[in-house]
């Protein structure tokens, strides 16, 4: 089995074949509350039409994707259309490159409204993302929890994403590990998720 890569802070929770590493309290508190509030309130959510086992549904989940005019970002069949950076985006990118040593051309932020939303079993394997992606994820507001499973062996591993925590991707999971934020009955409360990652312009 290979070695997970390993960053300059502890919380592996991946066994093997990848690595996946969570910084339970990235951001301050008073920071993760001003910037929740502050995404909540300005930024022009969308609503995706995604492809799913060769039908049109809606994601279940409001989104944006931001980066340079010319790095749309395409998935699960939906073309995103790239909104500008702003300057508590550009902050947090700033902190999540410092942490883990790598630059960020782009980010797709996700509103979970309440427990109903959800994310289903999938990679960030897109060709675009390259063949081992670094992707940083910033989580604010409701804690919810994230689940991984192998996708040969089908072992699961689980952890509780908290307001303000970071965890970081890398080496070979999107390889072979699904993920997803699965529904969380009876939660009214919001979480935002932000998804730094790198798109290779040669490979759109």
């Amino acid at each position: 089995m290979p070695n997970p890569q390993s960053f300059i802070f502890p919380g592996e929770i991946l066994p093997y074949d990848g690595s996946a590493i969570l910084t339970p309290d990235f951001l301050a508190s008073e920071h993760a509350d001003s910037l929740l509030h502050t995404l909540l309130t300005s930024t022009s959510w969308e609503n995706q039409s995604l492809v799913m086992f060769g039908k049109k549904v809606d994601e279940p989940r409001l989104s944006t994707w931001h980066a340079d005019p010319h790095l749309p970002y395409t998935y699960s069949g939906a073309q995103r259309v790239p909104q500008p950076w702003s300057a508590p985006l550009n902050q947090i990118r700033a902190l999540c490159e410092v942490q883990t040593e790598h630059t960020f051309n782009g980010v797709l932020v996700n509103l979970y409204r309440t427990g109903n939303d959800h994310l289903g079993w999938h990679s960030d394997d897109e060709k675009v993302n390259g063949p081992e992606p670094i992707i940083a994820s910033i989580s604010l507001g409701a804690e919810r929890k994230f689940e991984l499973r192998h996708k040969e062996t089908g072992e699961r591993v689980s952890t509780m994403l908290s307001h303000g925590s970071l965890l970081v991707m890398s080496g070979l999971s999107q390889s072979h590990w699904l993920h997803r934020i699965p529904k969380s009955t009876g939660l009214d409360e919001p979480r935002i998720n932000l998804t730094f990652r790198h798109l290779f312009e040669d490979a759109m």
